[in-house]
């Protein structure tokens, strides 16, 4: 049976591991969709979050004989893609504070939002913001894991956390005058 986006996982990192290049070119297009996420949540443009996932890609094929059977393989590649990501981040240094105070979302506009609004103002987040947003409410750490990993304190992680709904609510709310008013 010929390699394909549509072969098992186990297939695909069989093939992989044997140096085959169709199947990591499958793996790599099964995949691409599903792990772009990861860097884009953090990065907040998408040939950055690109280049991430190339990297990240590079990181799974090099780790292939390391993977052990336990958990998912999506997990796995997950994982790195993740790490991929929090180590550029912690290599650039991007966490500048530069945000001026904002107002509080009014309670009328919850029930205008759509996802792409949302996950649009996230993208606009300054970096040092994004990064400690997506880390606590998308993706569930708490706030000592988001220190250790990133390199600050709990309280700056919370402060971060706090500013960047601020500013979420801030711009949220403008997009919904903006709106309401060409409407």
């Amino acid at each position: 049976m010929p390699i394909s986006a549509n072969s098992t996982d186990e297939e695909l990192r069989r093939a992989c591991l044997k140096g085959d290049r169709r199947a990591q070119q499958a793996l790599y297009q099964k995949y691409y969709g599903k792990l772009l996420g990861i860097p884009m949540r953090y990065t907040g443009n998408q040939a950055e979050a690109k280049d991430l996932l190339n990297q990240a890609f590079l990181q799974i094929f090099r780790s292939l004989p390391d993977y052990t059977d336990s958990g998912s393989f999506a997990g796995w590649m997950s994982t790195i893609t993740f790490r991929v990501t929090m180590d550029h981040l912690r290599m650039e240094q991007r966490y500048r504070m530069e945000v001026p105070e904002r107002t509080a979302i009014d309670s009328r506009i919850e029930g205008q939002l759509e996802a792409a609004d949302i996950f649009r103002c996230i993208q606009q987040l300054p970096d040092y913001l994004r990064v400690v947003f997506s880390l606590y409410v998308i993706d569930g750490y708490q706030h000592k894991d988001i220190a250790a990993m990133i390199g600050i304190t709990t309280d700056t992680s919370k402060w971060r956390l706090r500013k960047a709904r601020q500013l979420l609510q801030a711009a949220l709310e403008q997009d919904y005058l903006n709106n309401d008013q060409s409407a």
